[in-house]
């Protein structure tokens, strides 16, 4: 089952891993306007060099990884969780199956400020864990690298070859369909829009383009890499096991991500039809994204532990309460950038909203360590808890 995990190594490291991800993930919807792409052009040529390099850098970073840090994260919280309950003799499955549905109810409650939001998947998706808790490390393995290889479009990549009329419709609710809400200036209809119809287009979106099955593995991968004790730092030894798991990864995964990315392009280049060609991008870019994020979580750990958290642990407060983080950057941001608020959409290009972004960023970081000071767990992260586990002898 690999080595036992010390809580305060778990926060530090883990902590500070999470908050890296949410960092990026504010950033990155910073500049997005919060799913509202509609910005003003350029003053100057200056001005839109930076726009269209900031864009292409902080996706090329974030898009695709920060997520996937996250999900990976949810499944070893998950490990930690159940094995807590299973050590005082319990069964954490109940109790988990009710967390989910509370994070289901902030998953709502976000919803209604940012049509692109994870919550609502994650809660979804989160019951995934509950059959597989107490599989063997191997059945666990082979599943999330079955689900990790995106078997539906392979299916359609095959349907579509032996018949080249099939082609089927991929998106059903787009996010342009919320776009008049976002716009306007009634926050009502701005929060039914989203509430509905966003949520629907960005379920629609996360099947369509391959997240329910990659989110659904990293779920698995990371309870496997918490059973197996690969985030463990806190003895000589297990450090040691640890730094030696992780620089594997570090380099099979930067070779692999390099190799991936010109892969990619080599393939997208060779096909004619625009289906098969949107399916293709799902899985290789979906792959391309795992090795990326293997190489930035391998290198942050490895970093971590070289120096004993002195670059990284400010991080580890913003990470303790990223629920807080993730729903307080999607109401505020929704002002910020939205026609009901003060609709910088209209103003802001990508340069001026990735500085919005790290004011934002650098805002909720003094928050979180000014609330750790006097609280033990974030205000969101306090609720969920309390709410979790209410009726229980054990909180």
């Amino acid at each position: 089952m690999g080595t036992p995990i010390q809580k305060k190594e778990r926060i530090l490291a883990v902590d500070a891993l999470r908050g890296f991800a949410v960092m990026g993930i504010v950033l990155l919807h910073n500049i997005e306007h919060f799913n509202f792409y509609s910005f003003p052009p350029p003053a100057t040529g200056l001005l839109g060099w930076f726009d269209t390099h900031i864009w292409d850098t902080l996706f090329f970073l974030f898009s695709g990884k920060a997520y996937a840090i996250f999900a990976l994260l949810f499944g070893f919280t998950f490990y930690l969780q159940s094995r807590s309950s299973e050590k005082r003799g319990e069964d954490f499955k109940n109790r988990y199956m009710w967390r989910l549905l509370l994070l289901l109810g902030f998953g709502f409650i976000n919803a209604s400020f940012f049509p692109g939001e994870i919550l609502v998947l994650y809660a979804i998706l989160g019951f995934v864990l509950v059959p597989v808790r107490h599989w063997s490390n191997k059945a666990v393995f082979i599943l999330a690298l079955f689900l990790m290889l995106q078997p539906l479009e392979w299916v359609k990549v095959i349907c579509a070859v032996v018949n080249p009329e099939f082609a089927p419709k991929q998106m059903i609710y787009s996010l342009g369909d919320v776009y008049p809400q976002l716009g306007g200036t009634s926050w009502w209809e701005m929060v039914k829009a989203n509430f509905v119809t966003g949520q629907l287009a960005s379920l629609n979106w996360a099947w369509c383009y391959g997240r329910v099955f990659q989110t659904s593995s990293l779920f698995m991968f990371g309870m496997l890499l918490g059973r197996m004790g690969y985030f463990s730092a806190s003895a000589p030894e297990s450090l040691s096991r640890s730094r030696s798991f992780w620089r594997r990864v570090l380099y099979v995964s930067i070779p692999s991500a390099f190799v991936m990315y010109f892969v990619k392009e080599f393939v997208f280049s060779q096909i004619d039809s625009k289906f098969i060609l949107e399916t293709m991008k799902t899985i290789l870019n979906s792959w391309y994204n795992l090795f990326f994020m293997l190489t930035l979580v391998s290198a942050f750990l490895l970093l971590y532990w070289a120096n004993n958290g002195k670059v990284q642990r400010w991080l580890a407060p913003y990470g303790q309460m990223s629920l807080t983080d993730y729903v307080m950057q999607s109401v505020i941001g929704s002002f910020l950038y939205f026609g009901y608020g003060l609709a910088l959409h209209k103003v802001c290009g990508n340069t001026y909203s990735f500085l919005i972004g790290c004011v934002f960023f650098l805002a909720q970081l003094a928050f979180a360590h000014w609330w750790f000071r006097h609280y033990r767990r974030g205000p969101l992260e306090t609720i969920w808890h309390k709410l979790t586990w209410m009726g229980s002898r054990n909180k």
